[in-house]
C-alpha cells in the first residue's frame, strides 16, 4: 500500500473516529431520557423491562465513546495489537447496538400494553398529598402538561370525581398560564387539551425510535471504520521465521 493512500486511511479513521464520538452523544442521551421517563412515570408501567434497551444504549455509548479515542490512537501509531482492541470493541458495539435496536422495536410495538395500569392508577386518584399515586398523577399531569387519560373528561368517569362534587377536575390539569383556573369544567379551554397516556406514549416512541435510528446510523460508522482498519491491517507485515543453526562443540 502506497503511502498516499495509507495516509488517506487514517484521515478516513480519524472522521469516523469523530462520528463514533457523535454517535455515542446521541445513544447515550436517548438511553438517559428513556430512564427519565420511567424515573419520573416508573407507576403507570406494567414492567421494568421497557429500559433494558437504556441500558444497553448506555454501555454502548460508552463503548463508542472508548472507540473513538482509540481509533484516533490506532490512526496515529503503526500497531497491529491496537488495531485487534479497536475492532474487538466495534464487534462489542454492533452486538450491543443490534440487541438494544431489537428490543427498542419489540417494546415500540406494545406501548399501549405496557401503560396499562394507567387507568387503574387514575381511578384510584383520592387528590390527596399523602397519597403516591395522586401525587405522581400531579406531577406527570403537570409534566407532561396533559389532563386524563385521553383528555380532560376522563374525570368525570372517576370516584374522585363523583365523591368530591365539585365539578371540577384537578389543579394539576390547569394551563400554568392561567392563574384564574381552578379546575372548573365550565372553562375547558383553561385545562390542557390532550391525556397523559398519549403524551406519554408518544414520549416513549419517540425515544424508542430514536434508539432504533441511530443503532442503524452507529452501524454504517463502523462499517466504514471496519473497511479503513482492515485496509490498514493487510499493510502489516508478516513475521518471517528462519530455521537457526546451531553449532555443537
Amino acid at each position: 500500500m502506497g503511502e498516499t493512500r495509507r495516509r488517506a486511511f487514517k484521515i478516513v479513521i480519524q472522521i469516523t473516529c469523530q462520528l463514533l464520538w457523535l454517535a455515542g452523544l446521541m445513544v447515550g442521551l436517548s438511553g438517559m431520557y428513556l430512564l427519565l421517563i420511567y424515573r419520573h412515570n416508573g407507576l403507570f408501567f406494567a414492567h421494568t423491562y421497557i429500559i433494558l434497551p437504556a441500558c444497553l444504549a448506555l454501555a454502548s455509548a460508552t463503548l463508542l465513546l472508548a472507540s473513538g479515542g482509540l481509533g484516533i490512537w490506532v490512526s496515529l501509531r503503526k500497531s497491529a495489537w491496537l488495531q485487534a482492541v479497536f475492532v474487538y470493541l466495534l464487534v462489542m458495539v454492533f452486538c450491543l447496538e443490534a440487541t438494544a435496536a431489537a428490543l427498542a422495536y419489540v417494546n415500540a410495538g406494545k406501548v399501549d400494553l405496557e401503560l396499562a395500569p394507567f387507568r387503574s392508577v387514575f381511578r384510584r386518584y383520592t387528590g390527596s398529598s399523602q397519597d403516591p399515586g395522586s401525587n405522581a398523577v400531579d406531577a406527570t399531569q403537570k409534566e407532561l402538561q396533559c389532563c386524563g387519560i385521553y383528555d380532560y373528561r376522563d374525570w368525570l368517569a372517576t370516584p374522585w370525581f363523583n365523591h368530591s362534587g365539585r365539578g371540577s377536575v384537578p389543579h394539576s390539569c390547569c394551563i400554568s398560564t392561567y392563574h384564574i383556573c381552578n379546575g372548573t369544567l365550565e372553562l375547558p379551554g383553561l385545562l390542557y387539551q390532550k391525556g397523559c397516556q398519549v403524551k406519554l406514549e408518544e414520549a416513549l416512541l419517540f425515544v424508542l425510535r430514536l434508539i432504533i435510528w441511530s443503532s442503524l446510523a452507529v452501524a454504517l460508522v463502523e462499517t466504514v471504520g471496519f473497511v479503513s482498519v482492515a485496509q490498514l491491517m493487510m499493510d502489516q507485515p508478516l513475521l518471517e521465521y528462519g530455521i537457526l543453526d546451531r553449532e555443537w562443540d
